[in-house]
Order: structure tokens, then sequence, then C-alpha cells
């Protein structure tokens, strides 16, 4: 549903589904986006220097942003403590409102993992299983579709569907215009090769699971997740906001995107679509609201709670929580696709999250659950490189050179 600017699409599955300079605006230790106690100097003392404020990262950001004009936020905490906090450029350029950690950025891809943790959350509570066919949920479908393919399949990218190309041109107008949509958009996929086969990124692995989550529950898939999962991890500045909140509310990052000629306020330009290659055409502002199973808004410190909630048994029982993470097909010699997040080993020890990108957005959340990292890259413009702020992130965390990634 979504393209990275500048970045091909394997290279975003590989790196986590894997964007006006500004001088760092926070910084330090403590529990994110809530005051507090600082943690004692010998907690600070044992973490590796690369990740503190003025660190090998730190440096990298405050360059790579005074080079690239990069606008964003960027985290990174460990046990949900912040270790370092950058904010760069302006959330709404019009309005003169700097980024900060309290702005929210369209998460683009970067959310459809929400998707995958609704459904296991109605299989924790037995209602619904991941065997099943999808026709014992949803009607409308194809027979081979509703027959054969199962929710583990679409949760796990291996339907074999083929969905037809989106309208990337269509201004919606309403939620329920948006809903109607994409449930129709899903229902004319067409199996291409038999379930279990790998898909190329088929939208109807990210619509199907979401109408599972509302034929189940009886809610929108909107409100499903904002109440099971935003409310439950406290990620209070997180939703699905509507463009009408996009262009009112001044904690929501606006995205300027490169179109001919120069760049643009997206939200304020709808007639306009970008210009580069992976995303010609395309300007997120025309969806109303983000389609069922994608996108989302969040702060950097909400998608903190929301790691340390994933690892915590906020959002699923231990057991059902590594059953969303675990390992199911391979992508590369250390890298796996799991339901709805690219997993892989770093220097012995496993890396995941999930980046999202289209024009004027990129985002990357990655947790790095046997040290207790977890890192947040946020950007509301086409300038700097999502997946080259990820691999220093990584390496600041790990060790691992950038590119890196081997079982070591």
């Amino acid at each position: 549903m979504d393209s990275a600017p500048g970045i091909d699409r394997r290279n975003l599955v590989r790196w986590g589904g894997l964007a006006a300079a500004g001088v760092p605006l926070a910084a330090g230790l403590g529990h994110a986006g809530a005051a507090g106690a600082a943690p004692s100097p010998s907690w600070r003392d044992r973490l590796p220097p690369d990740t503190l404020p003025g660190g090998a990262y730190d440096r990298w950001l405050t360059r790579m942003a005074s080079e690239t004009g990069f606008s964003g936020v960027v985290l990174l905490a460990h046990r949900g403590r912040t270790v370092l906090s950058r904010s760069f450029g302006m959330a709404d350029r019009e309005r003169g409102i700097h980024n900060h950690e309290g702005i929210a950025f369209t998460l683009s891809s970067a959310g459809k993992p929400f998707n995958a943790i609704a459904v296991l959350q109605l299989a924790q509570q037995g209602r619904v299983k991941l065997g099943d066919p999808i026709g014992t949920y949803l009607t409308g479908f194809d027979p081979e579709i509703a027959e054969k393919v199962t929710v583990h399949h679409v949760l796990s990218g291996t339907s074999g569907l083929n969905t037809p190309t989106e309208d990337i041109e269509r201004v919606f107008g309403s939620r329920q215009e948006v809903h109607e949509y994409y449930e129709q958009w899903a229902r004319r996929s067409r199996p291409v090769a038999p379930p279990g086969t790998p898909s190329q990124h088929a939208g109807a692995e990210v619509a199907i699971p979401a109408l599972i989550v509302e034929a189940v529950s009886g809610k929108t898939y909107w409100d499903y997740v904002e109440e099971n999962i935003f409310r439950r991890c406290g990620m209070t500045g997180s939703g699905f906001f509507t463009r009408p909140q996009w262009l009112t509310d001044r904690h929501l990052a606006h995205p300027y995107m490169t179109v001919a000629g120069g760049e643009v306020d997206a939200i304020r330009n709808l007639d306009r679509g970008s210009s580069r290659e992976h995303t010609e055409g395309r300007n997120p502002g025309r969806a109303f609201i983000d389609a069922p199973g994608d996108g989302g808004f969040a702060t950097a410190p909400d998608l903190v709670r929301f790691a340390r909630a994933l690892r915590d048994g906020t959002l699923l029982e231990r057991p059902w929580a590594e059953v969303l993470t675990a390992a199911k097909t391979p992508h590369g010699a250390a890298s796996f696709g799991s339901y709805g997040i690219p997993v892989r080993i770093v220097n012995g020890q496993w890396v995941f999250g999930r980046a999202g990108a289209n024009p004027g957005v990129g985002a990357c959340w990655t947790i790095y659950p046997d040290s207790g990292w977890s890192g947040v890259i946020l950007g509301n413009a086409d300038r700097g490189s999502l997946l080259e702020a990820t691999q220093q992130e990584m390496r600041a965390v790990t060790g691992a050179a950038p590119g890196g990634g081997s079982g070591g």
C-alpha cells in the first residue's frame, strides 16, 4: 500500500519492512516521554558508548541532519528508559511548529504489525484459529481463497495472492469511503500461486486480517487497535487520525514530499503527487484515514512503550508474543519473515522491527529483545536515508557493521 522513497522493497523487508536541518532539541536519560529521577551513573556506564549522547550514533545523526536537512525525531531507549533523543526540523512549517517528542508521525507500513497483534489477541482468546481458512470468518471471496487460504497464510505473507493496483489518485472523503474501497479491493484479489507461496507484498494480506478482526470483534479495525493496543500500552499520543485532524492538530507532523520543481506539504496539496521514482504520483494525504490494517500515527516515546508492552505481556501472553515474532520464512542468510515483522540475527542476537515509507514519510521501530534496547526513527520529509539511519542505530546497539547481520 506504500513504497519507500529511494529504497527498493527487498531492502525494506530486509531491514524491518524498511527516509530542515535542526539543532538537537533534547537528550538525556529517563523514562520515555516522562519526567523522573535520572538513572544512576552506574546504569549509564554499562551502556555501549556509541549509544550515549555525544557518542558515535548521536554524532552521525547530527552530521546527517546537517548535510541532508533530515526532519524528524529519533529515540533510543534501554529497558524503557530514554538514552538518546534528538529532534530536527519542523512538524508544520506553515505554522512554525518544530518537531519534538510529543509530535505524532504517520507510520505507513511500520503500523502493519498492529494488524497481526490484533489477530493474535483474538487467537489467544480462542476466537480465531490460525489454521482456519479465511472463509470461516469472511464472505464474498473467491472460493479458491475462502476455502484454501488460511489466517496463517495472510499473516505470514504466504497467501499466494495478487491484489489489483490501487487507485493512488483518488481523494477519499470519509472513513466509510476508505473502508468500503479497501474491503472491495481485497475481495478482488486472485490466487496466482498455491497457498504457502511467499507473496509479493499483496495488499490483501494487510486488508484481510483487519477484516477478520472486525468480523470477530464487532468493532472497526481502527477502534479495536486504539482500544486494545494503543490504550493498553499507554500510547496516549497515537491513533488513527483523519485528514481534517491532520490539518488542524498541532501535534501531527505534516509530510513534506518531493515534487517536480521542489517540495510541498502533501496534506495541503492533494492535487500534487510525488516525483520520486519509487513513489511517483502518490500523496499520503489523499487517504482521509489509513486503510484498515495499515498505518496509524505514533510518537517516538509511544513506540518505545509499545516495544516494552510487546515484551512484558501487556499486549500478548508470552507464548503468543513468541508466535508473533517466531521465524517462519527465510529471507536471507540470517533474516526471516514472521507475522508482519521481519526478524534477523545480528551479532548473535535477535533483532526485529518494522519500517515504512511514503512520500514525505519515513518510519522505523526496532526491538533488540536480548539486550532490552528499542530504537525509533520517524521522519516527515524526503530527506536523509531511513535505511542508513537504521543501520547506524543497529551498529551502536549491537556492534555490527552497517550492512552486516550474520548469525555471528
